[in-house]
């Protein structure tokens, strides 16, 4: 009883954050197909900022970024699996798979767009300022 609170708490709350892209959507599968689509947009912008962030790093720090990346992504994925777990073999599964994937990669994305927008003297920000 409690697995099936969990999962319709989870659904409710991706539902509402569906409810702007996904209103055609008229049958789980369809949820399913759009909330992808969602992920695959947010992976999208994240790997834009990403690049950018990449090149901008001095050369020493891109082995770190890119360590603190890959940790990042396992982190991620471990997180969803986790909230997904709830609906384990429901058909809503993947949909509240893909809404984590794409809220935690839109958080991720910002804070690394964050990172390109340091000022010059910000000892807390590890990336120079873009240069004009």
């Amino acid at each position: 009883m409690k697995k099936i609170v969990i999962a319709a708490t989870a659904l409710l709350l991706s539902a509402s954050a569906l409810a702007d892209e996904c209103d055609d959507a008229t049958n789980q599968t369809a949820l399913n197909m759009c909330t992808a689509g969602q992920y695959e947009k947010a992976d999208k912008n994240l790997n834009k900022t990403w690049q950018t962030a990449l090149k901008r790093a001095q050369p020493a720090q891109r082995e770190q970024l890119k360590k603190a990346q890959q940790a990042w992504i396992a982190l991620r994925d471990a997180d969803c699996a986790f909230i997904g777990s709830a609906t384990e073999g429901t058909s809503g599964q993947p949909m509240v798979i893909n809404q984590c994937l794409t809220d935690k990669t839109n958080e991720r994305e910002a804070w690394l767009a964050s990172l390109l927008q340091c000022e010059e003297g910000d000892m807390s920000c590890p990336l120079p300022p873009a240069s004009n």
